[in-house]
């Protein structure tokens, strides 16, 4: 990879069947037309994160739908060090899920947080199944003025779609969202579709898919405000 490429990892386990695994390329392939630079991204299998995976050669960190992933721990490793050492971050579907994983476990020091997806009968499952399930659905959602999600839209209210079963836990959602994560983002019925981290300068997830815009051939304005903060924070 050359020093002028911005650098992208893409965390979880492709699988060219999986709409957004086949909308990824598309998007940064758009935004990288539209800023006209060169993004080159790599996908990271979540198998084969570990203590020695030099992640620290990434520009930023895309943990992208299609979970549970074949290894948990790899997923969260990645989404770890995009958190501590400043690299921007963007969680998408099963990203949004495993970014407030790792934040319950190595932030608020919730030992025992487990996915309800991969271990229901936890007692601190702090992903459950969503009241009704957002399979190819497509709603409104409001966005909090001045998060980085409304300045990259440019606006406080969108429509996105998902293809999500598990939300934040609400038990959970208000010890969760303190001063450092930050809900961002409600859907119509007021529920949790999008989170930031306050003190890291670009670390979104959202439980829709912006990315599926691009197979439609729009560019997805999250995306581009992620590459935007990858070239920057170079």
């Amino acid at each position: 990879m050359e020093n002028s490429a911005i650098r992208i990892a893409l965390i979880g386990d492709y699988d060219p069947q999986v709409t957004a695994h086949q909308a990824i390329p598309v998007a940064l392939g758009l935004v990288a037309e539209h800023l006209n630079r060169n993004v080159q991204f790599e996908w990271l299998p979540t198998e084969q994160i570990h203590a020695d995976t030099p992640l620290e050669r990434f520009d930023g960190f895309w943990c992208v739908p299609a979970s549970p992933y074949k290894s948990e721990a790899g997923a969260l490793r990645a989404i770890r060090f995009a958190r501590e050492q400043q690299r921007p971050f963007l969680g998408t579907c099963g990203g949004f899920q495993h970014a407030v994983l790792e934040f319950s476990r190595n932030v608020l020091g919730w030992e025992d947080a487990e996915h309800g997806e991969t271990s229901p009968e936890s007692e601190r499952a702090v992903l459950t199944p969503l009241t009704c399930s957002l399979v190819e659905a497509v709603d409104s959602i409001h966005l909090v003025l001045g998060s980085l999600i409304a300045k990259a839209y440019e606006t406080s209210q969108i429509r996105e779609g998902y293809r999500c079963r598990f939300g934040v836990n609400p038990l959970f959602e208000r010890e969760l969202l303190n001063d450092r994560l930050q809900a961002v983002g409600h859907d119509s019925s007021g529920d949790l579709r999008a989170i930031e981290l306050k003190d890291h300068r670009f670390f979104v997830a959202t439980l829709f898919q912006p990315e599926r815009a691009a197979l439609k051939g729009q560019m997805p304005p999250l995306v581009r405000a992620f590459v935007e903060a990858c070239a920057e924070s170079r």
